[in-house]
């Protein structure tokens, strides 16, 4: 099966998920919730990591996390690994308690984090656990709205995005999160890319930039295409055009159809465009005679080494486009 990428940086914010194994219970009273908060806890000594906010449900959940060290799996592990060993003991079970691994999203904190907080603190109402979110008991929302504390979360960044007054900060976030209840509102996750970045298009690429490719080679990875996508279909054709001393409409030109062949590879290979937009973008070529002209240089690539240097020298003109 593919699994998720693991991006980590220094200063990397996260949405932060898991779920029971078989969709089952993995919290069964107040002690089970306590005892998960304090690994965190634990996690936040050892590794640095910051909490913005969390809510805990019955069989799964949400957390906001930055990292100041990349080493979001350390802490990871050492949270879903802990609590684990502390259920099987405590239930006298064996095996995996968590559904596969955590799901982690890497944000970008402008616009995404207050608006992310706010799903993120509803969850039990959507779910009809409780009318107002402060009533429920296993999330950081009471204490962003009231004078309860909660020191396992970090309340500044998200409240000073609000207001420089803390207790403005808190009256208006609260109006902001309430105001949510009995509408329906945009999930801000729907905007996920490649399975594992939210963000504006410069925020993406910049996540993009960090990825390296001989990670993305290695096993099988999850959304493996779109997080290979570090180029636009017009960044290829514009490399291709200074290299070859032609313009964009000579590639598309049948009159020099090895060109054209090389960016409909090259398209391929750094986008995350479909065989339909690639057909479009060179011509008006079919779906399926993209897929023909890929595979068949693929090919090609494997037994005419001067086809295979030039493909090479092309990438390396187009890594620069990045810096």
């Amino acid at each position: 099966m593919a699994r998720p990428l693991r991006m980590e940086y220094e200063g990397a914010l996260y949405h932060v998920t898991a779920r029971g194994n078989e969709r089952k219970k993995i919290y069964f009273n107040k002690s089970d919730y306590k005892q998960f908060l304090a690994y965190i806890n634990a996690a936040e000594e050892k590794y640095g990591i910051l909490l913005h906010c969390y809510v805990l449900m019955g069989n799964h959940y949400h957390l906001l996390i930055e990292t100041t060290y990349a080493n979001l799996s350390k802490a990871m592990h050492h949270i879903n690994s802990s609590y684990t060993t502390y259920m099987n003991r405590k239930r006298k079970r064996v095996g995996h308690l968590f559904q596969g691994r955590y799901k982690a999203i890497v944000i970008e904190k402008e616009p995404y984090l207050v608006e992310l907080s706010r799903y993120i603190h509803l969850n039990p109402v959507r779910a009809k656990m409780v009318e107002k979110p402060e009533e429920y008991l296993y999330s950081s929302y009471k204490a962003y709205v009231s004078k309860d504390r909660d020191d396992i979360i970090t309340q500044d960044f998200i409240l000073g995005m609000i207001s420089r007054q803390r207790e403005d900060a808190k009256k208006k976030y609260k109006t902001y999160v309430e105001s949510a209840i009995g509408r329906e509102i945009d999930n801000p996750l729907k905007n996920v890319y490649g399975g594992m970045i939210l963000g504006s298009n410069q925020f993406i690429k910049d996540i993009l930039k960090k990825l390296k490719k001989e990670i993305l080679k290695k096993g099988e990875i999850s959304h493996r295409r779109a997080l290979r996508a570090m180029y636009e279909a017009d960044e290829i054709l514009s490399v291709i055009s200074g290299y070859f001393k032609i313009s964009p409409d000579e590639i598309r030109d049948r009159r020099m159809p090895e060109v054209k062949k090389i960016a409909i590879y090259l398209m391929k290979r750094h986008t995350g465009a479909k065989n339909r937009e690639i057909g479009e973008k060179m011509g008006g070529l079919s779906n399926a005679a993209v897929a023909k002209i890929y595979q068949r240089l693929r090919k090609d690539i494997e037994s005419n080494r001067k086809l295979s240097n030039t493909i090479a020298e092309v990438e390396t003109k187009l890594s620069y486009v990045k810096g």
